[in-house]
């Protein structure tokens, strides 16, 4: 099992989760987030570096078994991905390893709790 955890721009969204639902994979959680990478610009306020605001994104985890996270990632990438091939900006994906999934209404554990 593994989690998957996805930083994405607010406005694809929509996209990304339209792609995951049609590769069968329905069960995310959505968080809003703020942060930024390399795509922080610096002005020049009054002869002061200033460095803008945190920028809005949104941050998907999705918990996965083995055999489904090759499937997530390219869907996350193919429908979050900008216009060009290398936008700064379009996020990131961290695949992390998942030690337990337990479902609380059942308490099913394992694989069969995702």
């Amino acid at each position: 099992m593994k989690l998957i955890t996805a930083i994405i721009r607010e406005s694809k969204l929509d996209q990304v989760r339209e792609a995951l639902i049609e590769a069968e994979i329905t069960r995310i959680t959505v968080s809003r987030v703020s942060g930024h990478g390399r795509q922080i610009e610096e002005n020049i306020y009054r002869g002061n570096k200033v460095i803008p605001n945190l920028i809005p994104k949104i941050r998907l985890e999705i918990a996965v078994n083995d055999e489904f996270v090759k499937i997530t990632c390219d869907t996350i990438i193919n429908a979050a991905r900008g216009k060009g091939q290398e936008s700064i900006g379009d996020g990131k994906i961290f695949i992390t390893p998942l030690e337990q999934c337990i479902r609380l209404r059942t308490g099913e554990t394992g694989g069969v709790a995702i």
